[in-house]
């Protein structure tokens, strides 16, 4: 499903946070929900399913690099992870900040 991004949230406001000692991701969900409000899409799809949030964050994170916004180490760490899991065909988990 394709979804735009609303013109006045910037990819900053997502508040993208990575715990140094368990690794666990945190942004603010409000974020998340304007984009699927302006959408017409239920908050609970995407959210339900961390492979749904993942990819609108990503998707959303390449949007703001292309249109020129500032490069996001959370963001950056968490795609080089995705990567190298699947060059060594998942099933397991990196130490965050060591992809």
């Amino acid at each position: 499903m394709k979804m735009g991004i609303p013109e006045d949230l910037d990819f900053s406001m997502l508040e993208l946070r990575r715990d140094t000692q368990t690794g666990d991701v945190t942004f603010r969900v409000e974020a998340i929900q304007t984009i699927c409000v302006a959408n017409n899409v239920d908050l609970d799809v995407v959210m339900g399913h961390e492979d749904n949030v993942a990819g609108l964050i990503i998707a959303w994170y390449a949007h703001h690099l292309l249109a020129g916004g500032k490069a996001d180490p959370v963001a950056d760490d968490l795609i080089d992870e995705v990567r190298l899991e699947d060059a060594k065909g998942g099933g397991f988990s990196v130490q965050p900040g060591r992809a």
